[in-house]
């Protein structure tokens, strides 16, 4: 076998980049005594040379290979010392993986082999393992960047504008009809014609993925006969999930976006740069931890042998050393630039912006993100809590980032239930939580509103069960929160009471037409459109099968007008301007008008007092007219101003109907019923509200317009 050649190279760009001549390699350790570059066979199982790399500058080191070319699977072995206690972990017996790498061939093994110390021995991780861990370790893949956009263009929408809709790659098209076999559960399915004119169809403008970077499985769950379905373990920030991808690699996740692009639908990932697969200091040395454990993670300064755990999985990520950060901010640039993403939701980015175990608004971080000429003008949406010390910052991101907003959920759920005492809570929540975001310049569109995500309860599930029955997950129920906020109807699970059906359906109307006319950024959990259920599973992170999989040949007809409803909604909201306002209600007259840009009506007809929102007599019930004249605040591209109708909307959620007089508005036509969500009709025509006092049924809304020009 002839040897390959190897010249200097240089130190950038970092990871392995093809010229198309040969193959630049480079990799950052601070620490390291040697660096050896492995090269393996097509098939990822015989390594056939190891390759020195001949130089380091500036801590990097680096060596070009001229007779690598794109495909060639590769690995590191570095050298350094195995001194736990002083924050070192190199084992040059385990092959690691590129930080940098594109793309991964492969899967993890989970074998004893590859953890840096001897599993089991009564030294733990002090002692030192010497077996190699390369015939369990995934390879790294040299990859062609090319690739042929075409039209694809930036869909450049205002942040006002848009509906994110939360989706799980494998799991939304494992069961489609319409995708085929080999293309389920990869990008390539996603890419499919007609999931993508659902999307359209629905009114969404924006989707979320769940974790899209190569992760892998934990041990226990593997154990278990189970796997991580989320994805929130990751083991390459650059790297697309190879079970995501068809033959086509790397380039299918770019065919993917394109595609979106081309329907006008952004795409957003749900990245997790807080921590990595390796775990605490029992877990195993799979690529930072052999490379440079004391550069790359945070550890404990006093004992370096452990790590500081504000994730809840043993490790976080040092994003004070300018090459930790360095590669974080290069994967971010990399997903937008030659991916090109259009934003990123970042999982518990509490830790992302902890200085000395504290939360910083100016962390090293959220400083470089906020210069930064790209990152800065793409979608940044903050997970904004973590499990550590006073990890949760609701509303104390920087301007320019937007938020989960669990307090929109809880509020508008417990709303819902019928608890009492949710009406001041609820008037913020509803209205953009001015409360919290209603300072330095940020717009409604700060708080991102949702009533179901991944993590928690279906939306049918959420109105089906009152309790959590995660038993598949094998930990006896244990996990997953006990703090639902859900309903059951009457009886817990599957029922064929009718009347219970009937109520349930008309309680998921009552929360998307909740969630999709308030203001601020709506996110939707895909399959909540037609009431896919999880069997009460309200953690199911770990079920890669049917109570993840969204099954559309099971959308009945309740299903069906459920779908209907929510795109009746979306194009409300779409349509008019005052349900996605981009300022927020401050409750004073519209200049050159008498009409408040919002107001709070009691059933009578009255203006609410202070004392009416803890009326306990009342707590089921509120009213709000949202005036039309407010949109001359709001000016299109081309600086004209946007007016629109004026709407009045009813929410009772107490078991009792209840009358309200409807006001009559100058220069305005008499108000017409647009929604009414305790009708069973798929679509609620127009109709004029003929009766005032208007008769709200008891857990419905209402929503009435008031037509302007007439």
């Amino acid at each position: 076998m002839v040897k390959q050649r190897i010249w200097p190279g240089l130190p950038f760009p970092l990871g392995a980049a093809w010229d198309g001549s040969g193959t630049n390699f480079a990799l950052f350790s601070a620490h390291a005594e040697r660096v050896e570059l492995c090269l393996f066979d097509s098939r990822g199982e015989q390594e056939i040379e190891r390759i020195e790399l001949p130089e380091c500058t500036n801590e990097i080191w680096h060596g070009y290979l001229p007779d690598v070319r794109a495909g060639q699977l590769y690995g590191y072995r570095v050298y350094g010392p195995y001194a736990p206690e002083q924050g070192h972990r190199f084992n040059h017996n385990k092959l690691l993986l590129d930080p940098y790498a594109k793309c991964l061939h492969g899967t993890l093994q989970w074998h004893d082999a590859l953890f840096g110390y001897q599993v089991g021995h009564a030294d733990e991780d002090l002692s030192f393992d010497e077996r190699d861990s390369a015939p369990y370790m995934p390879k790294c893949r040299v990859v062609d960047p090319a690739f042929t956009w075409g039209r694809d263009h930036s869909v450049l929408r205002s942040w006002h504008e848009i509906l994110v809709y939360e989706m799980h790659v494998r799991g939304y098209t494992m069961l489609h009809p319409k995708v085929t076999d080999a293309e389920r559960g990869t990008f390539g399915g996603l890419a499919n014609h007609e999931i993508v004119g659902y999307l359209q169809d629905l009114g969404v403008t924006a989707v979320e993925l769940l974790p899209v970077h190569a992760f892998t499985d934990e041990r226990g769950l593997v154990d278990k006969g189970l796997s991580n379905y989320w994805g929130y373990n990751s083991l390459a920030f650059f790297a697309p999930h190879p079970r995501y991808l068809g033959e086509g690699g790397v380039n299918e996740f770019k065919t993917f976006v394109q595609l979106l692009h081309d329907a006008d639908i952004e795409v957003i990932l749900d990245v997790v740069y807080n921590h990595t697969a390796e775990g605490n200091h029992l877990g195993p040395t799979l690529s930072l931890r052999g490379i440079d454990n004391r550069s790359y993670y945070n550890l404990v300064e006093e004992t370096p042998r452990y790590y500081h755990d504000y994730t809840g999985t043993g490790n976080a990520l040092e994003l004070r050393h300018a090459n930790a950060l360095r590669m974080v901010t290069d994967s971010l640039r990399y997903w937008v630039e030659e991916m090109r993403v259009d934003g990123f939701r970042f999982d518990l980015a509490t830790t992302l912006a902890r200085v000395d175990g504290e939360y910083d608004e100016h962390a090293s971080f959220l400083d470089a993100v906020a210069q930064d000429p790209l990152l800065s003008t793409v979608r940044l949406i903050a997970e904004p809590w973590d499990v550590g010390h006073d990890g949760y910052r609701l509303g104390q991101f920087p301007p320019g980032w937007s938020e989960w907003n669990d307090r929109y959920r809880d509020t508008v759920r417990r709303f819902w239930r019928g608890d009492p005492g949710q009406l001041p809570e609820l008037a913020s929540r509803i209205t953009g939580s001015s409360d919290m975001y209603d300072r330095r310049g940020r717009r409604p569109w700060a708080s991102v509103n949702f009533v179901t995500a991944h993590d928690g309860f279906s939306l049918h599930d959420l109105v089906s069960y009152n309790g959590k029955h995660n038993e598949a997950n094998q930990e006896d129920n244990r996990d997953g929160s006990d703090e639902n906020y859900s309903w059951n109807c009457g009886q817990e699970g599957p029922t064929d009471d009718p009347d219970i059906r009937r109520l349930r359906e008309r309680q998921k109307r009552n929360l998307l037409a909740t969630l999709l006319l308030s203001q601020g950024l709506p996110m939707l959990r895909a399959g909540d459109e037609f009431g896919h259920s999880q069997q009460g599973n309200n953690n199911a992170y770990c079920q890669d099968n049917e109570i993840n999989w969204l099954d559309w040949q099971a959308i009945d007809e309740a299903g069906q007008g459920l779908i209907e409803f929510t795109r009746l909604l979306t194009q409300l909201r779409q349509r008019h301007i005052v349900f996605h306002r981009n300022r927020f209600f401050h409750g004073v007259a519209t200049p050159g008008t008498e009409n408040k840009d919002i107001t709070w009506l009691k059933p009578d007809g009255a203006e609410m007092q202070e004392q009416d929102w803890t009326d306990e007599k009342a707590c089921h019930r509120i009213a709000l007219l949202l005036s039309g004249e407010a949109g001359v605040y709001h000016l299109t591209k081309d600086g004209r101003q946007e007016p629109d109708d004026t709407f009045m909307l009813i929410l009772n959620s107490g078991d009792k109907p209840i009358k309200f007089s409807l006001p009559e508005l100058d220069n305005l036509a008499a108000p017409t019923v647009v929604i009414a969500t305790d009708r069973e009709a798929r679509q609620v025509d127009l109709e004029e509200a003929a009766d005032n006092p208007y008769s709200v049924p008891g857990r419905s809304l209402v929503l009435l317009r008031y037509a302007a020009g007439a």
